[in-house]
């Protein structure tokens, strides 16, 4: 993701353009027809978070996030502790459907966008995210990209 789409998305998070109405997603596999993206930041917002798996490519990367806690804040902030550092970054859930850098060939799909500047593992989850399926203790979130590889982060409630 190139710099200026990282700044823009940060910018989307702080100036309150979080959150839209019910959309439906972009799930190729169907599980969840319909996104109510008030509920998913309820849901977010409620808690501290745990990555529970993410995977780049097929390779398993979550030990990279394993011992920090996330909490979403409903301001579109988003930290990450592991007691000893705290790493700050941004999140929202947008509607692509009038996005040029959306990835997908969907024009009614949401977006849970995460944004972290540095360190370089967390720039890696940085991405707009299809939202897989959520419930009130776990998030699956999947990207694909343009070479067709999927990436995936699941969250867990704490």
């Amino acid at each position: 993701m190139n710099k200026l789409k990282k700044i823009s998305l940060l910018l989307m998070a702080v100036t309150g353009f979080l959150f839209l109405s019910c959309e439906s997603s972009d799930d190729s596999d169907g599980v969840n027809g319909m996104v109510n993206v008030e509920q998913v930041k309820s849901t977010v917002t409620s808690g501290t978070w745990r990555v529970t798996l993410y995977e780049e490519e097929g390779v398993d990367e979550t030990n990279y996030f394993s011992d920090h806690t996330f909490v979403f804040e409903s301001d579109g902030r988003l930290i990450a502790d592991n007691g000893e550092t705290s790493v700050s970054g941004a999140w929202s859930i947008t509607s692509d459907s009038s996005s040029s850098d959306d990835d997908s060939s969907s024009d009614d799909d949401v977006d849970f966008n995460i944004f972290f500047a540095s360190p370089a593992n967390f720039a890696e989850i940085s991405e707009d995210w299809d939202i897989v399926s959520f419930s009130s203790t776990r998030i699956e979130l999947k990207d694909e990209s343009g070479d067709g590889s999927i990436d995936r982060l699941v969250f867990e409630k704490i």
